[in-house]
């Protein structure tokens, strides 16, 4: 089995399923690993286009055989080998007999990592023996070694062959390796044999006799060894015994010489749970009306003071019960506005010297209201994570400056900088230190100036490894249910050099996890590093066993991820340490690896990481941070190193949760490393505990229906599992009754309410039920495997029906998206809530255009902009993910074999609050010479044409017969050449009256000329930007072009084709111009849906702006704060009479010095641009009130 080139062992379905579409032959066939039973296999099988999985089980004997269902023969084999062999016959069963073994993919060479490397075991260890030496001068060991591996290690396997028991070469070698330690050993027990003798005389020698011959060497050493722990095991007991015997007898005084000082005083008094003491912090601050005060935050007396320090004013007392709300500005993050005694009264606006001393008052104000709020659990708590690969040098004597985030970057305010963080969670990487000692001498940091001993939930080492989690005493009995473990990733998954290890608790009602990880080295190995990262994902076992079909990214309300994940820089040393002396950190994102692979969805997908502002944290010289030494120097020759940002921390939450980054940095001056330590902060929102319910009436959770999209090849019935911790038990749908597969590759899947269970609360309190959370898990009916997972946000979902939508996701990839209709029923007696201390913080928010202006982080508890309960109407852009789109009745634009344009700004991504430009991507000219197109960022390849598809020039569109419409019928009606009755006719169509579940499908791309068209394909770029649109679901009347009639094809959508060009329905019309000629049409499945999100279909002989899609804002979505897009500007025809964006506008008027300042406050999209306000263009920059007018005059909706 071993060896069969069938065999993929753990490769994942969607793999097997792209390995299989790329044989193109019935009768495909490999097996790999089961992904829902340990020990058993599925069988993939290509049958007319689709995969049909088997699952093969073993019974209790050890034989396989291929489930059947119930009254079908079984077939047992005693291998693999004989069970592909027996189904190679037809009518065994199978649609289709096994003729045609697909191989494994040979293409990625050490990339991969899904299990052992077929290679012998000589060369397996001598990959090793330099890694397990790499810091020792073992040099003659490890020759004895090489010798044995080489030469006598045959002689072995030819004894063992001929029945032999014992290893009587590698004796006499290990016997030869071990001399050096056979003299110290004696040396050593000689040593303390004499101390032993005068505490206790022992009547015989503990040193054994020295065995003779070499056969008996490694007995002699054995025992030499067992001798020397039994002494010191010992020893102590002895001379404490002999101590106690003579003060008792002899009345011996001895007097201790006085303990060596401690790094700081020790507190040796039993911990109360009482808050220390904390000094009064002032600052100063610019108020409306009243100019410069002096505010003061005495949190032990819970009391703000008001210094005017002008007229006969005073101070003034504001007691913290009296604030009820903190509006944060997201346009000036130095100020706030502050809402006292009610809500009524003018609030009190205030500008501190700085975004830091602004963040330590709302910090500080909020550790006020939380230790007098006489609440006994808390609602937020704040941790602390930080990551240093330590180099294998021992620690300086003080970590004070790492545990409190002094150095570079995003750093806290000096006047919370000493303040103790409930969980410190402590990841170290080549880390010389025991466990014990490690610990000890981070609570000795934390003690030195907390002066408080910190409690250790746990520790988890890997190799030198380690990861330590330490909470409040307070807090100790807050944590249950921990958990530990950790996965190797080294060397085809088998050594522990590099790999992870983690740690998972649950915080009263919260679930936390935290990952420290080592990932592969080597500028080259990216693709080893991702499949790293999706091995930990799916191999690290933590937290509730019951969710064992999800990844660890979905277990934990808030998952913490640090380490050297040794992503590094694609640049030029030079170049880097430029833009390291000038600090101009975005560029270098531009070339960060991590960057782009989170960009690409290939690793880390839907994690988020704060803004960096702090220099590389690797490759420094060991004693100073002055240069970075980026010349490595082995036996090999020298490898060069460039300055990176190895070390990060990342974090993925729950929907719907709070969670605030308050610090992201490294420190400057801990110096025994190449690595600088790196640390990050968070205030986390945390569940209270859970009571009994009392309640005779119960709480229930009502599924009115649910649509899924899947990437998959199959063709098998699907089942939803839903498990939360508010469920007694797991809960299963039905199998679905709505199914299609209109596009190879993808699967459409449907639910209705008689399919979906009821599901019942274990708590039926508001409160409780708005911090809990389903999780989805969409599975097959035949194999049981998982085939995507998501997580569902009950918070938003009480009270009257309301939607979701949201991505799923399974092993680390996108695998589709979802959506549904829920409805939580709350008793009226148990619907009462209270505010949460973290919920008086809040971000400006403009009601008259929710989300336009000024976006609200996801990790805050605001108003969120929710879809209403009337059914929403579904436009080109209502799923998630732009690879969906196609399935809403999109028209879909074709590929021609011509160079990409030229784009007109580099592309952008988010990093924090601030947009960084990505350097240009060459065109791909070379893309068009392949046989199978693959698409940029994903792994699925369908051959350009198969050879059953034949083109055709008729675009079908689909009436709906079903209550679900989203999935389009399949008896279309043909739509005519464009008409003066076609847009009716369209209307009639697209407008049938639907049920509650039901809505619109309205085309509003526009469509080319009938004449020959070039695609203008661009790269998978502004699909997460148009995630962070808020409330946008429906495009505005004046940009809205029905479709009048069209072609497409009606079997493939890459198959060449035309389409019509179409009137459009508004007054500025496109000018015709023929294009030249057209070569292959065809594209891959997933790159017309790129195309199709990413471009607007205009002639290309005049070229302009391009106008954006528009994406809706779904609850249960990726969060906005973490996932703000990457886009290039597209080149499209300009549209004559009007502007299209709001760089054209303020062109037109002059004002394009503009353009900036109101891009970065969110105004930079034309549709919603006509909402702005005075008052919003101040907030941008525009401070000429002249300028502010001609802007307000010449809006769009004053063009009509």
């Amino acid at each position: 089995m071993a060896t069969a080139a069938w065999y993929h062992r753990d490769i994942s379905r969607v793999h097997a399923e792209d390995l299989l579409a790329r044989a193109g032959r019935d009768g495909s066939y490999l097996v790999r690993d089961s992904e829902s039973v340990p020990g058993a296999y599925a069988l993939c099988l290509l049958f007319q286009r689709h995969v049909h999985t088997y699952r093969i089980l073993p019974d209790a004997d050890g034989l396989l055989a291929v489930q059947t269902t119930q009254g079908v023969q079984v077939n047992c084999f005693r291998t693999l080998e004989d069970l592909v062999l027996g189904y190679q016959h037809p009518h065994k069963g199978l649609v289709t007999p096994l003729l045609y073994p697909v191989s494994r993919d040979t293409d990625t060479g050490d990339e991969s990592s899904g299990g052992p490397s077929k290679c012998s075991v000589s060369s397996i260890t001598v990959c090793i023996l330099p890694v397990v030496f790499a810091n020792s001068t073992a040099g003659e060991v490890i020759g004895l070694l090489n010798d044995y591996l080489f030469s006598e290690l045959p002689l072995d396997i030819e004894n063992v062959h001929k029945g032999a028991t014992t290893l009587s070469h590698l004796k006499r070698t290990l016997g030869a390796a071990c001399q050096g330690l056979n003299s110290e050993i004696d040396l050593t027990l000689s040593s303390l044999e004499t101390l032993a003798k005068v505490f206790d005389h022992p009547s015989c020698s503990l040193t054994p006799t020295k065995a003779q011959g070499p056969e008996m060497e490694m007995d002699s050493l054995l025992c030499k060894i067992s001798a020397l722990v039994s002494l010191l095991s010992s020893l102590e007991k002895k001379v404490l015994k002999a101590l106690q015997d003579a003060v008792t007898n002899h009345n011996l005084a001895v007097h201790p010489s006085p303990p060596p000082p401690e790094p700081a005083p020790t507190n040796v008094t039993p911990f109360k749970n009482t808050a220390r003491q904390l000094p009064v912090h002032s600052f100063q601050v610019k108020m409306v009306r009243y100019g410069r005060q002096t505010v003061s935050v005495d949190v032990d007396t819970g009391v703000l003071l008001f210094d005017r320090k002008a007229g006969s004013f005073g101070i003034e007392r504001v007691s913290h019960d009296r604030i009820l709300q903190i509006v944060k500005f997201q346009s000036s993050p130095a100020k706030v506005r502050m809402v006292v005694d009610s809500h009524h009264n003018t609030p009190r606006e205030m500008t501190f010297e700085s975004a830091r001393k602004c963040d330590s008052f709302c910090q500080l104000l909020q550790l006020m209201k939380t230790r007098h709020s006489q609440r006994s659990e808390p609602d937020v708590v704040s941790v602390f994570v930080g990551t240093w690969n330590m180099g294998s040098s021992p620690p300086p004597r003080s970590l004070q400056t790492w545990v409190t985030c002094c150095g570079l970057g995003h750093t806290p305010d000096e006047s919370t900088a000493l303040l103790p963080h409930d969980v410190y969670a402590l990841g170290t990487q080549e880390n010389p230190q025991g466990e014990r000692e490690w610990t000890e001498h981070i609570k000795a940091t934390l003690r030195s100036y907390t002066h408080t001993d910190f409690k250790q939930v746990a520790v988890q080492s890997l190799w030198n490894m380690r990861l330590a989690v330490f909470v409040k005493p307070e807090h100790e009995s807050r944590i249950s249910h921990v958990s530990t473990a950790s996965v190797k990733t080294g060397l085809g998954n088998t050594l522990g050099n590099k790999g992870a290890v983690g740690i998972s608790f649950l915080f009263n009602g919260t679930s936390f996890g935290f990952v420290n990880c080592h990932l592969t080295s080597g500028s080259e190995k990216v693709l080893r590093r991702n499949q790293n990262f999706v091995d930990i994902l799916r191999l690290l076992s933590l937290g509730d066993k019951q969710l064992g079909a999800f990844d660890i990214s979905l277990r934990f309300t808030h998952l913490f991820w640090c380490g050297d994940l040794n992503y590094r820089l694609d640049l030029d040393v030079q170049d880097i340490l430029k833009h390291v002396s000038k600090r101009e950190f975005e560029e270098l994102m531009c070339a960060d690896q991590l960057t782009r692979e989170r960009h690409k969805r290939k690793a880390f997908l839907n994690f988020k990481e704060e803004k960096i502002a702090f220099p590389p944290t690797y490759r420094y010289e060991r004693g100073s941070r002055d240069c970075y030494l980026w010349q490595k120097y082995k036996t090999s020759g020298v490898r060069v190193n460039v300055p990176s940002w190895c070390d990060r921390i990342l974090w993925k939450s729950y929907p719907e949760t709070h969670i605030i980054c308050s610090a992201y940095g490294c420190t400057d001056d801990i110096f025994t490393s190449d690595h600088s330590p790196v640390f990050a902060t968070f205030q986390v929102g945390v569940a209270s505990p859970s009571k009994s319910n009392s309640s005779p009436e119960k709480a229930w959770i009502e599924l009115e229906g649910i649509e899924a999209i899947v990437k998959t090849a199959s063709k098998a019935k699907f089942f939803i599992e839903f498990h939360s911790s508010c469920l007694e038990e797991t809960r299963r749908s039905s199998e679905n009754d709505l199914q299609s597969c209109d596009v190879p590759g993808f699967l459409k899947l449907g639910w209705s309410f008689r399919q979906l269970p009821k599901l019942f609360p274990v708590m039926s309190d508001m409160e409780y039920l708005q911090d809990q959370h389903l999780l989805l898990s969409v599975k097959s009916c035949d194999g049981f495997e998982s085939y995507g997972e998501c997580c569902v946000a009950l918070r938003s979902l009480t009270g009257a029906s309301e939607q979701f939508e949201t991505f799923l996701c399974h092993r680390g990839e996108e695998m589709g998206s979802i959506r549904g209709w829920v409805r939580v029923h709350v008793p009226k007696d148990r619907r009462r809530t209270r505010e949460k201390i973290y919920e008086i913080f809040c971000f400006e928010k403009d009601d008259k255009s929710p989300g336009r202006g000024h976006m609200s982080p996801a990790t805050t508890r605001i108003p969120m902009n929710r879809p209403t309960a009337v059914p929403l109407k579904l436009t080109p852009s209502s799923y998630t993910n732009p690879a969906y789109f196609i399935f809403e009745g999109v028209s879909v634009a074709h590929r021609t074999e011509e160079a990409l344009p030229q784009r007109r700004d580099p592309q952008v991504i988010w990093s924090g609050n601030e947009a960084l430009q990505l350097p240009k991507v060459s065109g791909r000219h070379g893309f068009n010479r392949r046989p199978c197109r693959r698409s940029d960022f994903t792994e699925i390849e369908i051959p350009a044409i198969l050879p059953h598809c034949t083109p055709t020039n008729d675009l079908h569109m689909s009436q709906t017969n079903s209550s679900y419409q989203l999935f389009p019928a399949q008896n279309a009606s043909p739509i005519h050449p464009p008409s003066s009755n076609a847009t009716s006719q369209y209307q009639e169509q697209t407008a049938q009256p639907r049920d509650k579940y039901q809505s619109k499908t309205v085309v509003k791309d526009s469509i080319k000329p009938e004449s020959n068209v070039r695609n203008l394909y661009m790269n998978h770029s502004a699909i997460i930007r148009e995630k962070a649109r808020c409330g946008r679901h429906h495009l505005p009347p004046e940009r809205s072009n029905p479709i009048q009639a069209a072609k497409a094809p009606s079997a493939f959508p890459y198959a060449p084709t035309r389409l019509a060009h179409c009137q459009t329905s508004t007054s500025w019309m496109v000018d015709q111009q023929p294009l030249g000629p057209t070569g292959d049409n065809s594209l891959t499945a997933l790159q017309i849906a790129k195309s199709l999100s990413e471009v607007d279909f205009f002639p290309t002989e005049q070229r302009g702006p391009s106008i954006r899609n528009k994406r809706s804002n779904y609850r249960n979505g990726p969060s906005i704060h973490g996932d703000r897009g990457y886009s290039w500007e597209k080149e499209v025809s300009v549209l004559k009479g009007a502007p299209e964006t709001v760089r054209e506008l303020l062109s037109a008027l002059g004002l394009q010095k503009y353009t900036l300042g109101l891009s970065l406050n969110g105004w930079d999209d034309l549709d919603y641009f006509s909402g702005i306000t005075e008052e919003d263009l101040c907030a941008a920059g525009v401070t000429n009130p002249s300028h502010r007018r001609r802007i307000l005059e010449n809006l769009p909706r004053n063009w009509n």
